[in-house]
């Protein structure tokens, strides 16, 4: 119906002009300095044609790309409505980042202009002076700068096709590849999540989308926001996850649904219980990656499911998988069951399907004769990693997934993060979550590092809580290794315990994996890491 998401925020607009399109809740307002409270569907509408119009004057236009550099604020949507009307591409930029990812973004997308915060101008200017890019910036409420050339498709049609944002990959096991998303996949997101049914209903101009995702990602970007463009309603939008907050910004907010990322849960699990914990109007969660442990503690005590899905920058919605239908195997890091728009295969190592209950890496495609159909348009000035993604005609995803005789997918890990150790594989998502637990741990990074006997060896790096005492390494490596073999087999328990300051992340707080295996090399024999192997014996 629609061919471009200015179309389908434009259609719900004239629809509803007087309901609530974004609302701001006191948290987020503070934390931004701007008003608290809604901007209706109608007064949106007026401030994206009037930046329509800046724009266009100002000579942007079809194949341009712009930088927004706005964090969660409210202009970061109103740029990208207008831009995307013009067929330019928005390219979100993290404010975490710095001068090195930052020369790498702008070089590598050529964006010609970013709307940024304030204080964060210098910084992209001189990035692109280091990458030799002809660049200006411009506050949100600036004239806008004339376009240094003219539009690169000016007489091409503005469609489904057309490039709507670049969204870049995190970039956890090398530099980030910048992802050509077109309107199809965000419109697709959109309509897929309005049609979903079972837990996970939504209600045509009822539903009030709380998230605290940050919008340079795909989940809030494409799910969230999008959702609320198709079937109407109110998106949410928080600054950040507060966890001491969360609650009273979804009473304040009036929130229906929630978008959550895995370590939401256990945060918010850790206040102290409340009467209050069930005062609110959410129905169900949207997210991914809750700890097993926690699942069903935290539904029985907030009152709402958790349902968990799975996808990718790349794949969007075309591919997306959700636990929307019960049973939900809740507590068992189960992500649904095949749909009929998808098809699925799990191959081993040599490219063998594998049987029921044993983990393989997922390849997922759109059924029918297009199997590209809704996915990322490919990776920008890389058409060889495009290529291996979809060697074979299936999109490769990474990812290691089992599934069960009836049907339910279960995640276990990413491929590159299993360690083999002698025949065995190891899961470092499965042994960090365990290893979490650790009353003296604040947060930890599992990888492999060469053992002459066994191939791999499990080595943990450890971040301790404040307080602890650092000086007695053996004692704590000990003790968080008993830990382990008191929850997991005796091989998955970390062989050597790493104590280290900080783990190496990437700008959107992720473990940089490829950083990690290498510091993993060098770790053992240092005298902040601790060689644990005696401790790890096979149980009678």
């Amino acid at each position: 119906m629609y061919t471009t998401v200015h179309q389908c925020f434009a259609a719900t607009a004239v629809r509803t002009p007087d309901a609530e399109f974004l609302f701001t809740e006191s948290v987020t307002a503070e934390a931004y300095g701007i008003a608290p409270g809604a901007i209706r569907w109608g007064e949106a509408a007026a401030e994206v044609e009037r930046l329509r119009r800046a724009y266009s004057a100002a000579g942007w236009g079809h194949g341009h790309r712009v930088g927004l550099l706005l964090e969660n604020r409210p202009a970061f949507l109103l740029h990208w409505f207008a831009l995307n009307a013009l067929g330019a591409s928005v390219v979100p930029i993290n404010a975490d980042m710095r001068s090195a990812e930052l020369a790498y973004l702008i070089g590598h997308s050529e964006i010609g202009l970013a709307v940024t915060l304030p204080e964060r101008a210098a910084d992209l200017r001189a990035a692109a002076a280091q990458a030799g890019v002809a660049f200006q910036t411009m506050q949100p409420d600036d004239v806008v700068p004339p376009a240094g050339t003219a539009p690169p498709r000016p007489h091409e049609a503005i469609g489904l096709d057309t490039e709507c944002a670049l969204l870049y990959t995190s970039g956890t096991t090398g530099r980030p590849k910048g992802c050509i998303l077109g309107n199809a996949y965000f419109l697709r997101a959109g309509e897929w999540y309005a049609a979903l049914d079972g837990v996970c209903a939504v209600r045509p101009d009822a539903e009030r989308v709380i998230t605290p995702l940050p919008l340079n990602h795909m989940n809030a970007m494409a799910f969230s926001t999008m959702v609320v463009l198709v079937a109407g309603g109110c998106l949410v939008q928080l600054d950040r996850f507060h966890p001491k907050s969360w609650l009273a910004s979804a009473r304040e907010s009036r929130a229906t649904i929630v978008h959550y990322l895995g370590v939401m849960p256990a945060m918010l699990l850790a206040a102290p219980e409340s009467a209050a914990d069930k005062d609110h109007a959410i129905r169900w969660g949207f997210g991914a990656g809750v700890d097993r442990k926690n699942h069903a503690p935290f539904e029985a005590r907030f009152g709402f499911p958790l349902v968990e899905a799975w996808a990718m920058t790349e794949t969007g919605a075309g591919a997306c998988i959700m636990a929307n239908r019960e049973p939900r195997q809740v507590g068992t890091s189960c992500f649904g069951r095949q749909q009929d728009y998808v098809e699925v295969r799990l191959l081993d190592d040599e490219g063998r399907d594998v049987p029921a209950d044993t983990p393989g890496e997922l390849l997922v495609r759109s059924s029918g004769t297009d199997p590209r159909r809704y996915f990322f348009s490919g990776y920008l000035k890389d058409e060889d990693a495009t290529r291996e993604a979809w060697a074979g005609g299936w999109f490769h995803t990474g990812d290691l997934v089992r599934r069960d005789a009836e049907g339910n997918f279960f995640f276990v890990d990413r491929k590159k993060n299993v360690i083999r150790r002698s025949g065995e594989n190891i899961s470092a998502v499965e042994v960090e979550s365990v290893l979490n637990q650790h009353p003296a741990v604040k947060t930890s990074a599992v990888a492999a590092t060469p053992d002459a006997v066994r191939g791999d060896e499990v080595l943990a790096c450890i971040v301790l809580r404040d307080g602890v005492n650092a000086s007695e390494r053996e004692r704590i490596a000990g003790s968080i290794v008993e830990h382990a073999l008191a929850q997991l087999a005796y091989y998955k328990a970390p062989g050597y315990v790493a104590f280290v300051d900080a783990l190496p992340l990437t700008a959107s707080q992720k473990i940089q994996r490829g950083q990690l295996r290498e510091l993993a090399q060098a770790l053992p024999g240092q005298p902040h890491c601790v060689d644990t192997r005696a401790m790890k014996k096979r149980q009678a």
